[in-house]
């Protein structure tokens, strides 16, 4: 093969990889996207709910606190990271600055199945002190955090506790991928919402970036 047929053909296989690349991620979010046309009902609709309780702890000078396990914890530090820009007090728990929750704090959960031990357990504890806790869960009637949670934001997207198992096709999404992925969608969605409300030009959220990178 000369140097020329050589050329061609790299690049018709950048081509076929990038149109498969193309049509990976449209499927991706696609699928992640139809997430939010479905109905929360008797819940608020997720945004609605989070603006809420974000503005009326800003309001009250709270402060908002955050945690979840595994891939949903990366979302919810995430999130930690966008309220600090938008000049919230905000930490998530466990690290060694977080300091004490009382009255007037919010604590932000996850728990995408319904449960995980150590969000039920921090959840009551948040209570115990006088705080409120939000849980965002896909499993808003049955799980085990529901009943330490003030207010319930419903994500009805696939978890673990419900992709099924082992099946025979490889899913694009597999176990809690999907509800993973809302979070993401979600969060961004709220930061952008509250900027508005809380009145926070972009040049006032980039400053509080840190600079020791």
């Amino acid at each position: 093969m000369t140097e020329r047929h050589s050329h061609r053909y790299t690049e018709r296989e950048r081509e076929r990889e990038s149109s498969m690349m193309e049509s990976l991620a449209s499927q991706i979010c696609s699928h992640i996207s139809s997430i939010f046309s479905k109905p929360t009902h008797p819940h608020p609709p997720p945004l609605d709910l989070l603006i809420t309780e974000l503005t009326t702890v800003s309001s009250q000078n709270g402060r908002v606190f955050l945690y979840g396990v595994g891939r949903e914890g990366l979302m919810l530090k995430a999130l930690c990271m966008r309220l600090a820009h938008l000049g919230l007090s905000s930490h998530f728990v466990f690290d060694m600055t977080t300091p004490p929750i009382t009255t007037n704090d919010l604590l932000i959960v996850s728990a995408g199945p319904g449960g995980f031990s150590t969000v039920d357990a921090i959840s009551s504890v948040a209570r115990s002190h006088g705080a409120r806790v939000l849980l965002v869960t896909a499993q808003p009637e049955t799980g085990s955090c529901v009943k330490h949670a003030s207010a319930i934001c419903y994500v009805p997207a696939q978890t673990m506790a419900d992709d099924g198992g082992a099946v025979e096709s490889r899913p694009l999404l597999p176990m809690g991928s999907v509800y993973e992925g809302a979070l993401f969608v979600l969060f961004e969605m709220a930061v952008y919402k509250l900027g508005e409300v809380l009145g926070e030009s972009p040049e006032a959220v980039r400053s509080r970036h840190t600079n020791l990178e």
